[in-house]
């Protein structure tokens, strides 16, 4: 996703856990580049530590295609899933986040640099969307939440 601000664009990568629909790794930089989506696997990696044969769904950007983000995924038990071109239904989640993202928080700023933007999107992601934004999937409960009544806690 791409976020306008007074001094040029700001890329930001996504990754989701699909069953609670927990932002769990996110990166951001002026450019699209590998590293963007590189930083958000590790920071989804360290977060969550999955067992190998956790599923990575993405589309076939070619950040997701380069030889290097595909062997990260591979030493970390990750199993990628690109659908075929045309179709989205494996980042749909993801888009609907971009979708919430650009109605919740960045039509209504206008921010004045990548830096001001990336610390209002770090916010909207970890106290807001992940903690108190009520989902229709999770039965109109956070992510947070989901997961503390899920595991019994």
């Amino acid at each position: 996703m791409f976020v306008p601000t007074r001094t040029g664009w700001l890329t930001v990568a996504m990754l989701l856990d699909l069953y609670s629909r927990r932002g769990v790794g996110w990166a951001m930089s002026p450019r699209q580049t590998l590293s963007v989506v590189v930083e958000a696997c590790w920071m989804a990696w360290q977060r969550r530590r999955p067992a190998p044969g956790l599923g990575h769904h993405s589309d076939q950007g070619n950040q997701y295609r380069a030889t290097l983000y595909q062997t990260i995924l591979a030493r970390r038990g990750m199993l990628p899933s690109m659908s075929r071109k045309g179709n989205c239904y494996d980042t749909a989640p993801v888009e609907s986040f971009f979708s919430s993202l650009k109605n919740e928080l960045v039509r209504h700023r206008q921010f004045a640099n990548q830096a001001e933007a990336q610390i209002a999107i770090e916010d909207y992601i970890d106290r807001f969307y992940n903690r108190q934004r009520l989902h229709q999937a999770l039965g109109y409960r956070s992510p947070k939440e989901f997961e503390r009544q899920e595991s019994g806690a």
